[in-house]
């Protein structure tokens, strides 16, 4: 099996409960593991590690998508 990793880096690193949003969308895709989350409060930018197979891990980045969508206004 084909397991790859992904590296998004996110413009959030204050607000908790957005930070759990992301890891949540995460842990909810089968097969998709969040190794690692990595907030940074003065530059407001949060980093998460992840694995899986190809497809599940698409579908975990696309989850952490509509959470910054929702959440984040830039």
């Amino acid at each position: 099996m084909t397991v790859i990793e992904a590296v998004p880096n996110i413009s959030e690193g204050r607000r908790g409960d957005v930070l759990t949003a992301l890891a949540d969308a995460v842990n909810q895709v089968p097969d998709v593991f969040l190794l690692n989350t990595s907030a940074d409060p003065s530059h407001n930018r949060c980093v998460l590690s992840i694995v899986g197979p190809p497809a599940p891990l698409l579908d975990a980045l696309l989850d952490i998508y509509e959470v910054a969508l929702q959440s984040i206004d830039l």
